[in-house]
């Protein structure tokens, strides 16, 4: 089995791993002002939405750090996971939007972010699966 030294990853797990850091530190320091984009009307923002935004910011957080720190076969399934995981939110996001349960401007953010991330995780893996220094000699 072959492992992934970190200088070797692809670019594409770097990426993913920075906007998953990135958005779930603000998730977990700053919730408020992602729920405001969520839900503007609402003054001051609901308690339940803060501690969602906060589990879900240090959950995203761990998940980018995995993308650092694994190698090898647990590199590859975070990476598949993380297809799971985006698509899901994929799709949550452009069902919001299609039920009209957020603004239209908000469904099309949150959609296109959360497909790129799809995207990103695709990416990552196939680019994972393909290198020659990954695979077992």
């Amino acid at each position: 089995m072959g492992t992934v030294p970190t200088s070797n990853r692809p670019v594409p797990v770097y990426v993913l791993a920075g906007i998953r850091i990135l958005n779930g530190a603000a998730g977990l320091l700053a919730p408020e002002l992602l729920i405001r984009r969520f839900d503007p009307d609402r003054e001051p923002p609901s308690p339940a939405a803060v501690y969602a935004f906060r589990l879900f910011g240090i959950r995203t957080v761990l998940l980018g750090l995995d993308l650092l720190i694994h190698t090898g076969d647990r590199l590859r399934t975070d990476l598949y996971q993380g297809i799971l995981i985006h698509g899901s939110d994929t799709a949550t996001a452009a069902t919001l939007g299609v039920h009209r349960q957020v603004s239209t401007r908000t469904a099309v953010t949150t959609t296109l972010i959360s497909a790129v991330n799809t995207a990103l995780a695709i990416s990552a893996s196939a680019s994972l699966a393909n290198s020659p220094k990954d695979k077992p000699k």
